[in-house]
């Protein structure tokens, strides 16, 4: 059964192949299933911005869609940056979105730079019925990027005595937002096929 990722990202889309085509779906990019739109994120929170992003998808396909929104939420900064993760501050690159955050918490001491990742994935099955999931990944925030892997936030995202630019790619996979939103969605699909 064919899966539309509302994504052209290689990453997640390889990433959504490793996860689900052993669950019986063929997972094929947005551009690879012809679909050139970019959805406007509107909403207020990851869940909307996903339900939105996979409704457009599906309106147009009328076949399986996968969307996912994700960001940084820094407990220090009222959950900042959040759901304007990928254009805080006006930024248009991930260095300057990493000083912008660097410099908001340069008087905050280690034990209150406490952040987390989240990811929300909202799946519609092709007869159009919806599943939300959220995952988390928590750790903290650094003082300065370290690492040569990983994008966005990773640099300065502290998990485990490391950066999430420094742990090797299987690893953050196996322990990130996107990995635990994922393992909780295979997990309502598995459980779906046992029942159905």
């Amino acid at each position: 059964m064919k899966l539309i990722i509302a994504s052209n990202n290689k990453g997640k889309i390889r990433e959504y192949k490793q996860l689900l085509e052993p669950l019986g779906y063929s997972v094929v990019s947005q551009s690879e299933a012809g679909i050139n739109i970019e959805v406007e994120e509107t909403g207020t929170t990851f869940a909307e911005n996903s339900a939105l992003k996979a409704r457009a998808i599906y309106d147009i396909s009328k076949c399986a869609v996968l969307a996912d929104d994700s960001g940084l939420e820094i407990d220090a900064l009222n959950g900042e940056p959040g759901v304007y993760s990928a254009r805080y501050g006006g930024c248009t690159n991930d260095a300057d979105r990493v000083s912008l955050v660097l410099s908001k918490l340069k008087d905050v001491p280690e034990e209150k730079r406490t952040a987390h990742f989240v990811c929300t994935i909202h799946f519609i099955a092709h007869n159009g019925e919806e599943i939300a999931v959220e995952g988390r990944v928590y750790g903290s925030i650094g003082y300065s990027p370290i690492g040569d892997n990983g994008f966005g936030y990773d640099p300065i995202f502290m998990y485990d005595g490391k950066s999430f630019a420094q742990i090797a790619p299987e690893e953050k996979n196996s322990v990130s937002h996107r990995a635990n939103a994922l393992k909780a969605l295979v997990q309502k699909l598995t459980q779906k096929e046992s029942i159905g």
